[in-house]
Formats: C-alpha cells, sequence, structure tokens
C-alpha cells in the first residue's frame, strides 16, 4: 500500500508542478507523507482518472471523465451561532450564490448523506440552477420538493442500491448519524410528504443518514461519509481505496473509529472531514472551531494511526483538487 497508484493518493498543485506532500491541518495534527508524482500522469478521461476537491465540512467535488459529480455540497457557510456563543435553531436559510455557482458549476449528479442544512442548504439552488440530479433519502426528496426542485431531477435511495453512471458507479449505504453527549441526534424526524417550504435551519430535519462508495471506472473506489456513525454490517466488505471519514461529534458511539477501520478492511487513504468550522469563509488554512474539536480530530488521528498504521492519513486543504 505504500507505492503509487490505484491505492495511492495524491495532492494535485499548481500546473506544471510535481504533486506535493499532503497538507497538515490547523490544528497542528500531522499527515503522512504522500509520494510526488507528475500531474501529467494523471488524466481525467474517465479510464481511472478522477479529481476530489474538498468543499469543507463532508462536501467534495468529484470530476470523473465528463461528469461533475457532488457530494454535500455546502459553500454558503452562514453563522448560527454553533460556536460563537449560542447556537440559534431559527437561524434562515441562505445561500451565498456566487460562491455556491463558482465551486459547483457543471454538476450533473449530487449525492446527499441526509438533510441537516450544512449537508442539504444548498443542494436545492444547485439543482435548479444546473439541472443536475439529486439522490437521496426520502426526506431529501420531499424537502427538496418543497423548495422547487422539480421531481424529475429527483431520486429516492435507502441503502442497498448499486447506480450505474457513465464513469462511475455508485454504491448506496444505510448509515446512521452521530449523536451528541446526551445520545441524541440534532434535529431528529423523516420528511413523509413535502413540507412548508423550510425557511430555518431547524426545518431540516436529519431525515435518516446514508453514506455513498463510489468507484470510478477503471480506478479507485472512494467511501463517503456524512456523519460519524455507521451500521457495521452494512460496510463490512467494502473495502474502499480511500475512506473520507467523518471525525466523530462526540464519545457517545462506542470504539468508533477502531470499529470503522475494521469493517472497512482499513483503507489505503484516510481522509477526515467534518472538522473544520463551516460558519466561517473557505480560506486555508481550514480552522479547527473549538478545543474540543481540535481534542477529538487529535484523538481520530491517533486512532488511525494505531488501528491502520499503513494507511495514509491526509488532512485535506479547501478547494484543492486530489488524485489518484
Amino acid at each position: 500500500m505504500a507505492g503509487v497508484g490505484r491505492r495511492g493518493f495524491l495532492r494535485t498543485v499548481t500546473a506544471g508542478t510535481a504533486l506535493a506532500a499532503g497538507t497538515a491541518a490547523a490544528s497542528g495534527a500531522a499527515s503522512a507523507a504522500v509520494p510526488a508524482a507528475s500531474r501529467a500522469a494523471r488524466r481525467h478521461d474517465g479510464g481511472g482518472g478522477a479529481a476530489f476537491t474538498w468543499l469543507g465540512t463532508a462536501g467534495w467535488r468529484v470530476e470523473a471523465g465528463e461528469h461533475v459529480l457532488l457530494v454535500d455540497p455546502y459553500l454558503s457557510r452562514y453563522d448560527t451561532g454553533m460556536w460563537t456563543g449560542g447556537f440559534r435553531a431559527g437561524t434562515g436559510l441562505t445561500v451565498a450564490a456566487d460562491t455556491v455557482d463558482t465551486h459547483t458549476a457543471g454538476a450533473r449528479t449530487v449525492l446527499v448523506t441526509h438533510t441537516h442544512w450544512d449537508h442539504f442548504n444548498d443542494v436545492p439552488h444547485i439543482a435548479t440552477t444546473t439541472g443536475a440530479r439529486v439522490i437521496g433519502t426520502l426526506s431529501t426528496y420531499n424537502a427538496a420538493r418543497a423548495m422547487s426542485v422539480p421531481t424529475g431531477q429527483l431520486s429516492t435511495v435507502k441503502g442497498g442500491e448499486v447506480l450505474e453512471f457513465d464513469a462511475f458507479s455508485v454504491e448506496v449505504v444505510a448509515s446512521l448519524h452521530s449523536r451528541n453527549p446526551s445520545w441524541s441526534v440534532l434535529f431528529p424526524g423523516v420528511l413523509t410528504a413535502p413540507p412548508a417550504p423550510p425557511e430555518t435551519v431547524a426545518d431540516l430535519p436529519e431525515g435518516d443518514t446514508l453514506a455513498f462508495q463510489v468507484t470510478v471506472r477503471g480506478g479507485p473506489s472512494v467511501f463517503f461519509m456524512g456523519a460519524s456513525d455507521f451500521v457495521e454490517r452494512n460496510v463490512a466488505g467494502l473495502a474502499p481505496d480511500v475512506a473520507m471519514i467523518a471525525v466523530q461529534s462526540s464519545e457517545a458511539t462506542h470504539d468508533y473509529v477502531p470499529r470503522l477501520l475494521e469493517a472497512l478492511d482499513r483503507p489505503a487513504t484516510i481522509v477526515p472531514v467534518h472538522w473544520d468550522n463551516f460558519e466561517v469563509p473557505l480560506v486555508n488554512p481550514p480552522r479547527v472551531p473549538d478545543a474540543d474539536t481540535r481534542r477529538r480530530l487529535t484523538e481520530f488521528t491517533d486512532a488511525v494511526r494505531r488501528v491502520a498504521p499503513r494507511s495514509r492519513l491526509l488532512m485535506p486543504e479547501y478547494l484543492t483538487p486530489y488524485t489518484f
């Protein structure tokens, strides 16, 4: 697994330069070195080449062949008071249209892990602007309908589906949302019918949670999480090459990192996500929001190194293309 190739994860830097080492997060957690290779050797022609760009939180832009796939694209990043003195559940939903449009242009497919605002907020705007197909739970379907996304652009999934696209396939995995220290989920509930148009962050419930495994044709398989819990039996056997893993939000889930990495067969590359302050602009280096998150991020990276010492640990930077 130490070699470059299908199970190697490389960071693309400026055109004409070599691929650099994996970056360290603002928290000071160090990442393992990533071997260098020329960008010219990594063509995005649908024959195994793909570029993965972190949009912050659990969001990704994936370019495979001519297909632009988005996962949980949340770019508006407005203040709800989560880390500034008191969370405001009545914060109004807003879209930073210029920023969203810049980083989601050309989208054809959007995968949504769950319907909380920091995963779904920008999806209706993206769908209506680009015509992209939105794939998610029944709650995602109904929230999108309520926010004027045409039903012809919406696909509901439950977990177990394997969907074929031109340059990749997507396996849908029934999953779980993370829990707070009181073992509770923020804004629980399922939308079984289109509600009144959502206006605040509290109007978007969790609505069940999914994970996705994207396998590029002739290339790597990449596992995407949007929340820090999972069904062990559902992920066993996936064995992805790369795993985008949400950092635990509390200690409520037993043995989270060891159980997950063992079930995933210790992916060759592990990328922590959902640890950044998603209420400030996308400026590198990403900011860790508070001391508690910094502690949990350190515990996460320590656990990865202990349980999967041969895996690469890559701390991503915003809007930076990474290629296999």
